[in-house]
């Protein structure tokens, strides 16, 4: 699979809908990751990235014009340990929760599957980096239908051991735009990570579509310490 750059997979697409970013930095001291969240209704837009301890959670800009927050308020961000949780949805509690019973990333999500929107089925996508003594490897995860048949759920699990520096890995909700929206289809898509952290979190946010683009989240962890530095931009200010 050939390697692309963030600004080229995500500016040629209107509508990616929401995805996850994991990697290594160019110099090979820090895990990277990244969450956005794009959305095409009032509800959807009607948010914000705040932290929520070593986490984040999303919460409405305007109380007043949250309508539905089953899908919209949730924690994608969660610290188990030396793991971080990245995740789509509410998933991400039960990653965390299940993890912390011993067992593992797979396991707890075949408790899950896609989001119940009819009729687009929004896939599930789901990170989690692992760091301990020095090294880094990390997982992500699509649940999605069979080609929009909500009878049947596709898992796919791809795992990166000692990721090289300077690449990562992209996944997201949607091919484009659509009614129904196309869900992701195929591999996470290997791209370059670039820049420190603050190049590295504009080179997202200003590639992703003016009109649909809500937050971004990115963090850098340094694989020796753990020490991390977050960036958090809202369109919503």
């Amino acid at each position: 699979m050939d390697i692309t750059t963030l600004e080229r997979e995500l500016s040629t697409n209107s509508y990616p809908g929401r995805g996850i970013v994991i990697g290594k930095s160019a110099g090979g001291k820090y895990a990277v990751t990244a969450y956005f969240i794009m959305g095409r209704s009032v509800n959807s837009r009607n948010r914000i990235f705040v932290e929520d301890g070593q986490g984040i959670r999303t919460q409405a800009f305007d109380p007043a014009k949250l309508t539905d927050p089953s899908l919209v308020i949730y924690a994608p961000v969660r610290v188990l340990g030396n793991k971080t949780i990245v995740t789509n949805g509410d998933q991400t509690d039960t990653i965390y929760e299940l993890m912390d019973k011993q067992m593992t990333f797979e396991q707890a999500l075949r408790t899950r599957t896609f989001e119940p929107d009819e009729p687009n089925y929004t896939p599930r996508i789901s990170g989690i980096l692992h760091i301990e003594n020095g090294s880094f490897h990390y997982a992500m995860s699509l649940l999605k239908t069979s080609h929009g048949n909500p009878g049947a759920c596709c898992r796919y699990t791809y795992a990166y051991e000692n990721p090289l520096a300077g690449e990562g890995r992209l996944i997201h909700t949607y091919l484009g735009d659509g009614d129904p929206l196309p869900s992701f289809e195929g591999e996470p898509k290997v791209v370059e990570i670039k820049g420190g952290i603050d190049a590295f979190t504009d080179s997202i946010w200003n590639s992703l579509n003016e009109e649909n683009k809500v937050s971004l989240f990115v963090r850098f962890i340094d694989i020796e310490t753990r020490k991390y530095e977050t960036r958090i931009v809202n369109k919503n200010q």
